[in-house]
């Protein structure tokens, strides 16, 4: 069976039930599991140094963790934390969030998000690297160093990327990107692309692409396809979403509503065998890897097993 070199998103909500998904996903055999992080909700942050202790393989990645609330010196000594209990399975995906939730909510003025990205970057690489860090910046000024035979942990830092020139910074910065309900010909024709630029610019190999795709498992097109609207409909509706939607030939509405078009290239619906195929052509098209999203159509518990299965190369 072909490896599709996919993870799992596990839905947020309950820590203890969102420590015992991750179990069930690992017992499953799915090798990446992966979280959104924020807002007032149990801290996936947080679950997961009880999940790294409770379990032995698999990878546990942030996609992503929002920058303006945490200051990067806090979020190393929390990924560090995480890295003891579960070593080399952390990856710490990093993003800026979206004007509404950082500024309408937390009520923290952005700025210039891509700016603010890559200082916060620079500075939690340093750390989590390096070991030290001595940097000033418009957004943080940062010197110290880890404690005296504390190594770096090395611990990988891929951040969010939606337009070229985020894509960019991860080609020239990170240790990758991660993209979010992004059709995949605008991933193949402008993000890889804008990866090898700011590789090039780094005199480095583009890191790895991790392609977001929900994935709806059923054999009712049209519900599947409804699911997707119903719980991703949200997106049309953030002004980033939007403009890249429209940089890749879907616009949205005034409504922020997602054509027919736009549904169609984001979500994969389908049996076990056709999301197996539609995925492995994903990958082929140059993906590195998968972060796959269950879209949940009638019943949460058989779909989950069954998508894992296919996740895992059952």
């Amino acid at each position: 069976m072909t490896n599709l070199n996919a993870g799992l998103v596990i839905r947020r909500g309950n820590a203890a039930d969102f420590v015992r998904r991750v179990q069930e996903a690992e017992g499953r055999g799915v090798g990446a599991v992966w979280t959104t992080v924020g807002g007032p909700m149990a801290d996936p942050v947080t679950a997961y140094a009880a999940a790294g202790a409770l379990t032995e393989r698999v990878i546990l990645g942030t996609a992503v963790t929002p920058t303006y609330p945490r200051h990067p010196v806090t979020l190393a000594a929390q990924a560090m934390a995480l890295n003891d209990l579960a070593p080399g399975r952390i990856r710490l995906g990093i993003g800026t969030s979206h004007k509404p939730t950082i500024e309408g909510a937390y009520g923290i003025p952005m700025g210039k998000p891509l700016a603010h990205l890559r200082e916060y970057l620079t500075v939690l690489r340093a750390l989590l690297w390096d070991g030290a860090v001595d940097y000033s910046g418009s957004y943080f000024t940062v010197k110290m160093a880890l404690p005296e035979g504390v190594s770096a942990p090395n611990i990988p830092v891929p951040i969010s990327a939606l337009r070229q020139n985020a894509f960019r910074l991860a080609g020239e910065l990170a240790d990758g990107a991660i993209s979010w309900v992004t059709p995949v010909d605008y991933l193949v024709t402008t993000a890889i692309p804008a990866m090898d630029e700011g590789a090039g610019i780094a005199g480095r190999t583009r890191p790895p692409l991790i392609a977001h795709v929900p994935v709806a498992l059923t054999t009712d097109r049209d519900r599947g396809r409804n699911a997707f609207r119903s719980q991703f409909s949200v997106y049309g509706k953030l002004p980033f979403y939007a403009a890249m939607f429209a940089d890749a030939g879907f616009p949205v509405n005034d409504a922020g509503e997602m054509s027919d078009g736009l549904v169609e290239t984001l979500a994969v619906v389908g049996d076990e065998s056709e999301i197996r195929s539609r995925l492995a052509a994903i990958r082929a098209r140059g993906i590195d890897e998968l972060l796959i999203s269950p879209v949940i159509v009638e019943d949460e518990a058989t779909e989950l097993e069954a998508l894992s299965g296919v996740l895992a190369g059952h």
